[in-house]
């Protein structure tokens, strides 16, 4: 078998290691350190002598078929080991960081999910907040205005009855309770018949036709001559047609014709007409 050929410049690095070798040996050898070999060109002419001798050695045993066999250093085959233990070791490492950098994004991204979750809640919670303020504000209100109602009923018909209209236009349901006072009140003074009739209306609004019918005959009791008293007549019989009171419908309407009808408004006499029709008044 035959050796490739050696270079310059692979000789001269042969001949510095050899020179190298043998220069560890003779210190491992002594006691003492030598001191440092001064390698010049002779020294290095003369390692490059025995570099071509070894060359020569080793292609005559190679020719007569006795190969020379560089068996590997122990040392180096167990670095070559470890380096290709670590190297296992680093792709496990770096399997390991790439799933945890996998990780690290998927809980960045539940992490932002989560931050805009909570910012929404937090914007929809100052949005009730702002509400639920709006609302206690606007029952102190309320109250103050019926506490105000209620303290001038004690006082004045005419305060009275302006608090409790102020009152129903803000709060129907409270305005009926300080109306309803102002007419108990004072039931037979205009201040409690007009307070009646305003019930009246605010009953009938909310679909409660018997109520309005209590309400509109406080209102009307003696059949007042005041310029609201017939228009709250024909109220009162369409909501006791309402209430399947036909006959008593017909009676309040034969007053109307007969108190109200010579000064009332053609619209407020078609009403009568058509209420009268629904109630089959003869």
């Amino acid at each position: 078998m035959k050796l490739p050929q050696i270079g310059p410049k692979t000789r001269m690095a042969l001949l510095a290691g050899v020179g190298l070798s043998l220069v560890a040996g003779v210190v491992v050898s002594q006691t003492q350190p030598l001191p440092a070999v001064e390698w010049d060109v002779r020294r290095l002419d003369t390692l490059d002598r025995n570099v071509r001798r070894l060359e020569r050695a080793l292609t005559q045993r190679n020719s007569v078929g006795q190969p020379v066999l560089v068996e590997p250093d122990p040392e180096v085959v167990q670095l070559q080991a470890q380096v290709a233990g670590m190297d296992r070791r680093m792709g496990d490492l770096e399997q390991t960081v790439q799933r945890m950098n996998a990780d690290n994004e998927r809980l960045t991204f539940q992490l932002d999910e989560r931050g805009r979750e909570a910012q929404g809640l937090r914007t929809s919670l100052g949005r009730a907040e702002t509400r639920i303020k709006a609302l206690e504000d606007a029952a102190v209100a309320q109250a103050a205005q019926a506490q105000a109602a209620a303290e001038a009923a004690q006082a004045d018909p005419d305060t009275a009855l302006a608090s409790a209209v102020a009152l129903a236009a803000s709060d129907p349901a409270r305005g009926a309770e300080a109306l309803a006072d102002v007419a108990g009140r004072w039931p037979t003074e205009p201040q409690g018949r007009e307070a009646s009739w305003r019930l009246g209306d605010l009953e009938r609004a909310g679909n409660d036709h018997a109520s309005a019918v209590q309400a509109y005959a406080a209102a009307l009791r003696d059949w007042p001559t005041a310029s609201w008293a017939g228009e709250t007549t024909v109220k009162l019989a369409r909501s006791l047609v309402a209430t399947r009171r036909n006959a008593q419908a017909c009676a309040a309407l034969a007053e109307f014709n007969r108190r109200y009808a010579a000064s009332a408004s053609a619209s407020l006499k078609s009403v009568a007409t058509r209420t009268g029709t629904e109630a089959r008044c003869s």
